[in-house]
């Protein structure tokens, strides 16, 4: 008899990969978040912040592509606010999000960058073009769109989902914390030597509560109207084989910004680390892309908006 770890394990491929290490960082006024930080082949080489998908967290997103990536890059990763290690706050907005990212790049003295980001982190990754356009110079999006309650079906989900999120706020919010701070605590001690138990304790770091909080704020995530005012070289990566984000509303986005290039995958949603054999090289292809693009653009005034997501 096979125990259920067992059958997990047999059923679900996690590629062997190397997991940087990492260190919890202070963003004064904000919080603290888990950072990953892979210098690139020199000093001078520039920086690409990866943005992770919804109820993961940095590495567990990203840790197939790391390495590749840093072969031309300098490699940050972090934990978004309500997931793994990242920020707990009293609300969860993209908007926020976009805001922590930029308080990183502060921090760890980096002027100018690319965001890339998977599924909620292209979101994210939009976002920070947005509120913080002197501070991007490049821009890589994966597996997502630029609004989520686009069909009367999503529509209604989301709308449901919001008023729900809201009416649980308090016990929720405190859910997510105690959750996040037993995770933190076991993964601070926590060497990765089995891919699969590491993943699993990274996916176990997020609680439902707060997938729960960042898919509302998904769902109030709308960047069509200035989508066409991106100015940075971008490369929109889409999965073929998707069914959680069409590919359709994927290849609309990169049409929506001038110049993007697309760079197809056949894979689904989750192949960002399923299927990284497929991923990782086209990933690797629209970074490089984007670097070969880079000039610099100027300064940009910041735009000014209410607080939403």
């Amino acid at each position: 008899m096979f125990s259920p770890r067992q059958l997990l394990r047999s059923a679900v491929y996690m590629p062997f990969a190397h997991v940087p290490p990492g260190r919890v960082v202070e963003l004064p006024g904000r919080g603290t978040t888990y950072v990953t930080d892979t210098p690139g082949p020199s000093e001078s080489s520039p920086t690409i912040v990866l943005l992770h998908a919804l109820g993961c967290t940095g590495l567990l997103t990203w840790y197939p592509a790391i390495a590749p990536l840093s072969e031309r890059y300098r490699v940050v990763t972090l934990d978004l606010r309500w997931h793994g290690q990242g920020i707990q706050a009293p609300e969860m907005s993209l908007y926020d999000c976009a805001d922590d990212v930029a308080a990183l790049a502060d921090v760890l003295g980096i002027e100018r960058f690319v965001a890339a980001g998977y599924s909620m982190g292209g979101a994210v990754a939009q976002r920070v073009w947005r509120q913080h356009p002197d501070r991007v110079e490049g821009l890589v999006l994966a597996a997502t769109s630029a609004v989520f309650r686009f069909t009367p079906w999503e529509r209604l989900f989301f709308t449901g989902l919001e008023a729900g999120m809201i009416a649980a706020r308090g016990i929720s919010s405190s859910r997510a914390a105690m959750t996040a701070s037993r995770s933190a605590a076991r993964a601070l001690h926590l060497a990765p030597s089995d891919i699969h138990d590491w993943a699993m304790q990274e996916f176990r770091s997020t609680s439902p509560w707060a997938v729960g909080q960042a898919l509302a704020a998904l769902g109030r995530h709308h960047a069509r109207p200035w989508l066409g005012r991106i100015d940075v070289p971008t490369a929109v990566v889409v999965t073929t084989g998707d069914h959680v984000i069409p590919p359709s509303r994927q290849v609309a986005l990169a049409r929506a910004i001038p110049g993007a290039t697309m760079h197809e995958v056949d894979a689904g949603h989750a192949s960002c680390v399923m299927q990284a054999e497929r991923f990782v090289p086209v990933m690797v292809q629209a970074a490089s892309t984007v670097a070969a693009r880079r000039r610099d653009f100027g300064r940009h005034a910041p735009v000014e908006e209410p607080q939403q997501a």
